[in-house]
């Protein structure tokens, strides 16, 4: 089956990640254009725009949602707004917070810009406040109220001279702000809905708004009045000025009028002349469906914001479903393409000879294709419902979709442009279809699975139609009622001679394609079928079920061989790797795991994405896989089990000698050296352990402050991140107090904010820090309460408390605590004796006789309770004569706990003595 020299897999790391970086919100291109910056969650992303790679990521320290943001014009600082009513500013290049302040509006800030001099902010309120910030000066120049509601646009005049803001509220209305007197000079109001984007003329001389009314209007600032109203039937996002110095004759512009471009919720980029009112250009998408020449507000294919970028002579576009698209000018061609959110990965698939790109169906009608080596990405239209499988053609670069329309579409990339576009397209099934499976030598037929139940072939013409001409349609050859619930998943065997389905009746089948007459039925699985797959190279199937289990099943007499169970929900997807010999598997408990089928052996698990498995493929060489999540996160994975044997030998090698040589320069007392030798094998564990073996040196203090002092700084980071490990055990508490002190001693607070996530693990110090101070307290409370009774307190028959002052009292615990019965008994007698003798040289003085005689009263009280409470105690310990000791906190010392034993063991004492209070 397998040639000796096959190695099986033992691990898989991952490589890349494809990972959402835009889920809605704010856009924004730099003045160099040569990075977007956009909003995902408590961050914001900087995409480079040449290779489509996440640069920079400025993340929030508390977590919450940024809703606005902006960058300077200068593209040097930029500002963030969050959920917690803070501003930051950042210095983005490093990542770094360098300024945080009060929003001092009660509510979020929903909306912020930057004037042209990169000096004044303004910040628009949910509370209906507008508020300009000095950045250099750094403090509130104005407040300006006036707004109803929400204040969702702000901008500044071009002309900073004229010292204007224009904004926008929920009344629909422009407001132009005076910010000389701080007040509103003028109310421009045109709009019944929502005011989306301003954009100026590049004489500052004429202002273009645009809303969701589905008009666009012009406005003569000089006169502040409406000059015209532009009816774009279409709810528009986002509105640009083209320049009167290009040539854009190829977008109808035939006059030196101005012009415009609106993007909106029909998804097309037009062109109108603001004298006319009239469009002069539409834009159309060759992609798109045919089906559907107008589409219809809330599309998913609408543009939610349309950016410029004049350097470049080119446009961005961000589509509803987070596509950012960048077009070339004049022409309006595609020139990039980039996925901010892909929703849940329902199913990925390598494409192409070397495995160069990937093709991804997720929760949306649209396929995207990914260049593995630029991440660059193609977006194809065609569905016009979800996705839901795919399948490839290995050796023709072609591939096969099917999705929620009840169709399914082949695709053929070209091998030399990438460029990918459908060639045929067929329709046939009365539900949703869920799965399917292409031929797998050079005959070319396809399979496809659908919730009616059914099993249809279909043939691939002989020739396929070219780039730009029409789709063939695909024939149906046969078609087979399979199953009595959904067909979830069909394959077809290697020789193309067999087909099985998996369904939610909880049976996978075995079909012959020459007639799909029905070969056998296997049953076993508790729940549905998600998944069947053949071996590569043995006649046995592989089915993965809802019921948590991989079973195994021979085609010759169709029994279960090997059942393989460790998934904890569903398993979603299968693949054979290795030549067949393993197996690698997803689930819904997000988990990918390899199993050996021979031995029945999970080798490994994978935990990389947050929820369900939907995707899973591996490469044609064997060498790589791909999965995709319901978290939208595509991993790629790579074996490393060659590499990761020989590099975990060497590690070991190395950790060895170093270990050997930490031992040998402790025993020399090198202690810098072996600190270092400690670090760099980053283990807290021996860190500490070396800190130890300082501080038991004679000089310890000195010798731990003057080894620190002379680490890097590197290391002293190393060593505050192990403090914080350590101070949260009370065993290790105390040397990490004996480090931070050496390090908050000789180090000023502005020398140890330079230090990597200083901030976070001062502040994980804290609470433990605390946490510890108390548990001393208490435990020197107890100390002193103990030695104030110690000093307090008598034994019977001893001499009088007035007799002991002055006198050191023996310690001994054997003179106090261990006293036989006879002892006891001639101790009480010799009391008795000397309170007699007492009471006849005293008598005297009444009050000095009654004393002794209530004394002697408490004391023959207190020793028949004494004892009494023995005899009982003595039942409840039992043989040992140990009583419980209580309930002693987790965070005491041994210390105390030693205390602790002194005052209540008894393993020794046959009858404790009694001891009464010296008045």
């Amino acid at each position: 089956m397998a040639g000796n020299t096959l190695r099986f897999k033992t691990n898989y790391a991952v490589s890349s990640k494809i990972e959402p970086f835009y889920k809605g919100g704010k856009v924004q291109i730099s003045r160099d254009e040569k990075y977007i910056f956009c909003t995902c969650g408590p961050r914001v992303n900087v995409l480079q725009i040449s290779d489509g790679k996440i640069v920079h990521s400025i993340e929030q320290d508390d977590q919450e949602d940024i809703t606005s943001f902006s960058l300077s014009p200068d593209d040097e600082i930029l500002v963030t707004a969050s959920r917690a009513l803070l501003l930051k500013q950042w210095d983005w290049k490093q990542e770094k917070c360098t300024r945080s302040w009060r929003a001092i509006h009660n509510v979020p800030v929903a909306s912020m810009t930057f004037d042209s001099t990169s000096t004044l902010l303004a910040t628009g309120g949910c509370d209906g406040t507008i508020k300009l910030w000095d950045i250099v000066k750094q403090y509130c120049t104005h407040n300006l109220k006036g707004s109803s509601g929400v204040v969702h646009l702000v901008e500044f005049h071009p002309d900073i001279s004229l010292l204007q803001l224009f904004s926008s509220s929920l009344d629909c209305a422009i407001r132009i702000w005076d910010l000389r007197t701080s007040k509103c000079i003028c109310v421009l109001e045109s709009h019944y809905s929502a005011v989306t984007s301003l954009a100026f003329s590049p004489d500052g001389h004429t202002l273009i708004s645009s809303g969701r009314d589905k008009i666009c209007t012009v406005w003569d600032l000089v006169q502040r009045k409406e000059k015209r109203t532009v009816p774009v039937y279409e709810a528009v996002e986002g509105v640009v000025i083209l320049s009167a110095n290009e040539d854009y004759s190829q977008l109808g512009v035939k006059s030196k009028d101005l012009h415009f471009i609106t993007a909106g919720s029909k998804g097309v980029l037009r062109v109108w002349e603001s004298s006319t009112a009239r469009c002069v250009f539409t834009q159309t998408l060759p992609s798109a469906p045919v089906s559907s020449p107008e589409q219809t507000d809330g599309d998913p294919l609408s543009l939610v914001y349309c950016l410029p970028l004049p350097l470049s002579n080119r446009l961005a576009t961000i589509t509803a479903e987070h596509n950012i698209l960048l077009y070339q000018l004049p022409l309006l061609s595609v020139q990039q393409q980039f996925v901010g959110y892909s929703d849940d990965i329902l199913d990925v698939r390598f494409l192409g000879k070397e495995d160069t790109h990937i093709v991804v169906a997720t929760n949306s009608s649209q396929l995207k294709v990914f260049e593995l080596a630029t991440s660059s990405c193609q977006i194809l239209y065609g569905h016009t419902d979800t996705v839901l499988s795919l399948d490839v053609f290995r050796k023709l670069s072609m591939f096969a979709s099917c999705a929620k329309d009840k169709s399914l579409r082949v695709w053929r990339m070209d091998p030399e442009t990438g460029h990918v576009h459908c060639v045929a397209q067929g329709h046939g099934h009365s539900n949703a279809v869920g799965s399917i499976s292409c031929s797998r030598l050079k005959k070319a037929f396809l399979a496809s699975g659908s919730q009616d139940c059914t099993i249809k072939v279909w043939d691939l013409p002989d020739d396929l139609p070219a780039v730009g001409e029409e789709p063939a349609q695909l024939v149906t050859r046969i078609t087979e009622k399979a199953h009595d619930k959904d067909v979830n998943s069909v394959a077809i065997s290697p020789n193309d001679k067999v087909l099985a389905s998996g369904s939610q009746d909880r049976t996978a089948k075995l079909w012959s394609l020459t007639d799909m007459s029905l070969l056998g039925v296997f049953r076993g699985h508790r729940r549905g079928i998600w998944c069947v797959q053949f071996s590569p190279v043995d006649q046995v199937l592989a089915t993965a079920s809802a019921d948590g289990s991989v079973k195994l099943w021979g085609l010759h007499d169709f029994s279960c061989l090997k059942t393989f169970e460790g998934h904890d929900a569903s398993v979603l997807k299968i693949i054979f790797v290795s030549r067949g010999t393993q197996l690698v598997s997803g689930g819904s408990d997000g988990l990918v795991k390899l199993w050996t089928i021979k031995t029945n052996e999970c080798v490994k698990t994978f935990d990389a994405h947050q929820d369900k498995v939907w995707a899973l493929h591996g490469s044609s060489k064997d060498d790589l896989m791909v999965t995709g999540s319901a978290d939208s996160n595509i991993a790629i994975w790579k074996d490393i089990s060659e590499e990761e044997l020989v590099e975990l030998q060497a590690k070991q090698e190395d950790q060895i000698l170093k270990k050997q040589e930490l031992s040998n320069l402790l025993h020399e007392k090198k202690y810098l050296k072996a600190l270092g030798i400690a670090i760099s094998l980053d283990q807290p564990h021996t860190v500490l352990k070396v800190i130890k073996e300082i501080r038991q040196d004679e000089e310890g203090p000195q010798q731990l402050e003057k080894t620190l002092l002379r680490l890097r700084q590197d290391q002293k980071e190393s060593v505050l991140r192990y403090c914080a490990v350590w101070n949260t055990n009370a065993r290790s508490c105390l040397d990490a107090q004996a480090v931070l002190q050496v390090l908050l001693t000789h180090l000023s607070p502005d020398d140890l904010l330079q230090f990597q996530g200083a901030r976070t693990h001062l502040e994980g110090l804290i609470p433990y820090t605390e946490r510890h101070v108390q548990r001393i307290t208490r435990l020197l409370q107890s100390s002193m309460f103990l030695d104030y009774m110690w000093q307090k307190m008598r034994v019977t028959g001893a001499k009088d408390s007035g007799e002991l002052q002055g006198e050191e009292m023996d310690a001994s615990p054997q003179g106090i605590f261990i006293l036989d019965k006879q002892s006891e008994q001639a101790n009480t007698t010799h009391a008795a004796q000397q309170q007699e003798e007492e009471k006849d040289d005293d008598d005297d003085d009444d009050d000095e006789n009654k004393a002794p005689d209530s004394d002697e009263e408490e004391e023959e009280e207190s020793i028949s309770t004494s004892k009494s409470a023995n005899r009982q105690a003595g039942k409840a310990v039992g043989t040992n004569g140990v009583e419980n000791r209580g309930r002693i906190s987790s965070e005491e010392s041994s210390d105390e706990e030693d205390v602790m034993e002194i005052s209540t063991s008894k393993s020794t004492v046959p009858t404790p003595c009694v001891m009464t209070d010296a008045r």
